[in-house]
């Protein structure tokens, strides 16, 4: 005759102080770990060392960019998408065209990359870019 067991023995893990342990670790490890502030790309820009006038003013045509997003060509105001036509026009005209291109200091770089864009789709690769003197 066999006789039953009355207490049966259970083989499963213990749970009830798995949370205590979970927060435990999650608070040890915001205690040691260190968060860096993030400082962004370190960035050289350009100054001009030396100022040298272009030979004739007859090639030259002047690109202004303002830091409000106005674009000047020629002291006529326009907009982005009229600046391929009007250099492609005068790239026609005058195949030794150089583009003087000037911009203030707080002028955004997406501005300046679209007029890039426009500038070689125009085929207007001769590029000067103007700046002040250091002081």
């Amino acid at each position: 005759m066999r006789l039953k067991r009355k207490t049966k023995t259970d083989a499963g893990i213990p749970t009830s102080s798995l949370p205590d342990i979970i927060f435990m670790l999650l608070i040890f490890f915001m205690v040691v770990t260190v968060l860096r502030e993030f400082q962004g790309l370190k960035l050289i820009l350009p100054e001009a060392k030396k100022i040298a006038k272009l030979e004739g003013q007859k090639h030259i045509s002047h690109i202004w960019a303002t830091a409000e997003g106005t674009i000047s060509i020629d002291d006529m105001i326009i907009d982005i998408g009229k600046v391929r036509t009007i250099m492609y026009e005068k790239i026609l005209g005058d195949p030794q065209l150089t583009v003087s291109l000037k911009a203030d200091r707080q002028t955004e770089m997406d501005i300046i990359t679209d007029i890039h864009q426009e500038l070689r789709e125009a085929n207007a690769l001769k590029l000067n870019y103007s700046a002040k003197p250091r002081e």
